[in-house]
């Protein structure tokens, strides 16, 4: 995991696997955006499996996967998301680039 960052508040990465979650949170980063569809590649841990690793370690996490282009549906759930929870946050997808577009959608 190497996280880049894009704000104070929030980081991209690429996959994370449920063992780097506790280094997630030592990191400091209070919550995860996962933007990737789970299956999108053989051997790619679940949301749910990312999800229950990231509970046992007090980090909140919100799955809005992406797949093509942003859409409407997609940037709303984020936006909400990103008002309810905590910060900084740290997003994830193959490459990180999916998380950090709908982090820049903020700007609109």
């Amino acid at each position: 995991m190497t996280p880049r960052q894009i704000d104070a508040d929030f980081a991209v990465t690429g996959q994370i696997t449920p063992q780097e979650v506790q280094a997630v949170a030592k990191a400091g980063y209070k919550s995860i955006l996962c933007a990737r569809p789970d299956n999108e590649e053989p051997g790619q841990p679940s949301f749910a499996e990312i999800a229950e690793a990231s509970k046992a370690q007090g980090l909140e996490i919100v799955h809005i996967p992406v797949s093509g282009p942003l859409g409407e549906g997609q940037i709303i759930r984020f936006h909400e998301a990103w008002q309810a929870m905590p910060k900084p946050m740290l997003g994830y997808c193959r490459s990180g680039a999916r998380a950090g577009s709908l982090h820049a959608t903020l700007s609109r």
